[in-house]
């Protein structure tokens, strides 16, 4: 099974706390935050990212 990563990136306010939890697969670019990969085999941090998000603006759905 494999996991699709979704980021409203206009709700993202860069604040980097997806970045700090799940390093592996975030990253800061141009004030915003953005998954390096979108779609992944393990959710691994991905969840833990959606889950602390301020905004809520990551959503992760099974493919």
């Amino acid at each position: 099974m494999s996991y699709k990563i979704k980021q409203d990136i206009d709700r993202c306010i860069g604040c980097g706390a997806c970045v700090a939890i799940c390093p592996e697969n975030w990253e800061l670019g141009d004030a915003k935050a953005k998954p390096k990969k979108t779609k992944v085999e393990e959710i691994g941090c991905n969840q833990k990212a959606a889950e602390i998000c301020p905004v809520s603006c990551i959503t992760i759905e099974e493919e």
